[in-house]
């Protein structure tokens, strides 16, 4: 499934594709808002891989979020769903997947997702085979980021942990969670950055915090009490 948000500033537009997104049964709805400054917040909240998203709304206009969202390292895809068919030329311009005309046919929409999907699996892949540089025995070596189970800081420096060894990094654990962020790492400790992909059990202990499990990985992570809330959110629990 994908995950999706919906901005435009008309509630019945929203409420029509969100029924139209549900007939189609491929796109999950993780969110919706009505201005350029409500979705920014969403983004925040709810990551997602595509935005549907209208091009005339108050105070700043879709193409100007499109635009904004292309500088990040993984950005979603945008579908533009609007009224006005004149500015499919500056929607490519900020590399917009697909631009549908309202009222929305569901065929069209349909073909909307199928093409947002490829791209997504792509981008999946872009980020599967991405490798970071780290020393083990006095050599530098290069690790998928899809190995790395968990990220534990040692005063300025980190230990990266796979399923097989720990490898050292020079890297500060907040320059690694910027780096990783995009990858579905999370940050759950003030000393510890986890893969959630890998997470296999959930363990409470005493004081409200947790012990996380990892899949091919003996040593289990600590969860500070302060967010065991946004983990248990991430984590849909």
């Amino acid at each position: 499934m994908l995950k999706a948000i919906i901005v435009d500033d008309e509630v019945p537009a929203r409420s029509e594709l969100r029924y139209l997104l549900a007939e189609d049964g491929r796109v999950e709805v993780v969110a919706e808002a009505g201005s350029v400054r409500e979705a920014i917040e969403c983004l925040k909240g709810h990551p997602c891989d595509l935005v549907f998203l209208d091009i005339s709304m108050p105070e700043a206009t879709g193409l100007q979020l499109a635009d904004a969202l292309q500088h990040l390292k993984y950005p979603p895809a945008v579908v533009f769903v609007t009224a006005y068919s004149e500015y499919a030329l500056d929607a490519f311009s900020v590399n917009a997947v697909d631009y549908l005309v309202k009222p929305v046919e569901m065929e069209r929409l349909q073909q909307a997702v199928s093409r947002v999907r490829d791209v997504v699996r792509l981008q999946a892949q872009a980020q599967k085979n991405e490798r970071i540089p780290v020393e083990k025995a006095g050599k530098k070596v290069l690790i998928g980021v899809d190995s790395i189970r968990f990220v534990m800081a040692r005063d300025d420096y980190s230990y990266l942990q796979t399923d097989e060894d720990r490898f050292f990094s020079t890297s500060s654990l907040s320059q690694l969670e910027k780096k990783l962020e995009s990858h579905g790492f999370f940050r759950v400790h003030r000393g510890y950055l986890v893969n959630l992909s890998q997470v296999k059990e959930v363990e409470m202990v005493s004081g409200g915090t947790l012990l996380l499990s990892l899949d091919s990985c003996e040593e289990k992570v600590p969860v500070s009490r302060r967010r065991v809330a946004a983990l248990k959110k991430a984590l849909e629990i």
